[in-house]
């Protein structure tokens, strides 16, 4: 059965005629979060018997969703053919009020969404690539994903949040089906999500990131680069063989970014790995001409694993030495790691 939430609005437009229908269903879709076609009750029940009878407004199920202390959510959900895929809802900023009661700031939230069910990268510190790649996931599985998670979570269609692409799979490995749901949650008619919002996080698929460059879909870009030479980076992600460092390099330059923005660097920092000041002299060189922010991310730990978790003094003393010389570092804090949610801990599960 095919998913209505592959399709962007304009395609809808050209299934559905009236062409008035098409936006009453795209409305309850993406406003009201319908869960089936007989909710929407303005529709004509001969024209929900035939979308019922060809499509799908369900492409997911939750089978589980795990709170953290920290306020973030892991669901995990099933697709059709059984198969399952993790999405996390973080919490970057809590509700704040004024002295009277009155809201002083929202909530503020990231939603960390997959694009395949396991992946091909097979990065020796992550989880994801234990099970190895099963399938791309389509445009409406990525999108539901998200419409779910809003829906579970009484977060009106109207409220902006921000999306990452940074949930089980490499992004650029389907780009074809990203870039449709990239366009999707832009759509004004919709949830509006500017790709501003959106930020899509890569292993270094050097060819991919000059095409994704090509596309110009204004989305954010985050480069998974977690080591500064190739012989180090080839141990930790054998993809390096293909796509070196000098390559990424190369392609991030290539790539359009608003003037406002940065390129992104994720840099996982391991003990004894990669945590020395001698590799942060080397980030430095690398980085000569891009207009970069360097995210240090704390390895999380999981059973099995060969690395361990840094020190809070090594990745201080990383931050500090590339921040004295002029390089934008932040250290991320780690979201969800009492459930599994953290960054490479995300993996299919057999319910």
């Amino acid at each position: 059965m095919k998913i209505i939430q592959d399709y962007t609005q304009k395609e809808l437009l050209e299934l559905v005629k009236p062409s008035f229908r098409a936006k009453q269903i795209w409305g309850w879709i993406y406003h009201k979060y319908a869960k089936s076609f007989d909710e929407m009750g303005n529709l004509p029940k001969d024209l929900k018997e035939q979308l019922s009878n060809e499509y799908t407004l369900s492409p997911l199920e939750i089978v589980m969703a795990q709170k953290s202390s920290d306020g973030s959510i892991k669901y995990l959900f099933r697709l059709h053919d059984g198969h399952t895929v993790e999405a996390v809802l973080l919490l970057m900023r809590d509700e704040e009020y004024h002295e009277d009661g009155a809201v002083k700031h929202q909530k503020r939230y990231t939603v960390c969404i997959s694009s395949q069910v396991g992946c091909k990268v097979g990065c020796a510190f992550c989880l994801t690539a234990k099970g190895g790649f099963v399938r791309n996931l389509t445009a409406g599985e990525i999108v539901s994903q998200l419409l779910v998670i809003k829906r579970e979570n009484d977060i009106d269609a109207n409220r902006r949040l921000n999306i990452v692409y940074m949930g089980m799979g490499e992004p650029l490995d389907n780009l074809d089906n990203v870039a449709k749901s990239v366009a999707i949650f832009a759509d004004p008619d919709g949830i509006a999500i500017s790709p501003n919002r959106q930020t899509i996080s890569t292993s270094g698929l050097s060819a991919k990131i000059e095409k994704l460059g090509k596309l110009d879909l204004g989305v954010n870009l985050a480069i998974s680069l977690h080591a500064v030479d190739d012989e180090l980076r080839e141990k930790l992600m054998p993809i390096n063989k293909a796509y070196n460092i000098a390559s990424i390099i190369d392609a991030v330059k290539q790539f359009p970014v608003n003037q406002r923005k940065r390129v992104m660097f994720e840099y996982l920092v391991m003990r004894d790995v990669n945590d020395d000041i001698s590799a942060a002299k080397k980030l430095i060189s690398l980085l000569d001409g891009i207009k970069a922010k360097i995210n240090l991310i704390y390895f999380n730990d999981f059973e099995g694993s060969e690395f361990k978790r840094p020190t809070e003094k090594s990745m201080i003393e990383f931050q500090d030495y590339l921040n004295k010389r002029g390089q934008l570092c932040t250290i991320r804090e780690s979201k969800g790691l009492d459930i599994s949610a953290a960054c490479g801990q995300l993996r299919e599960q057999n319910i």
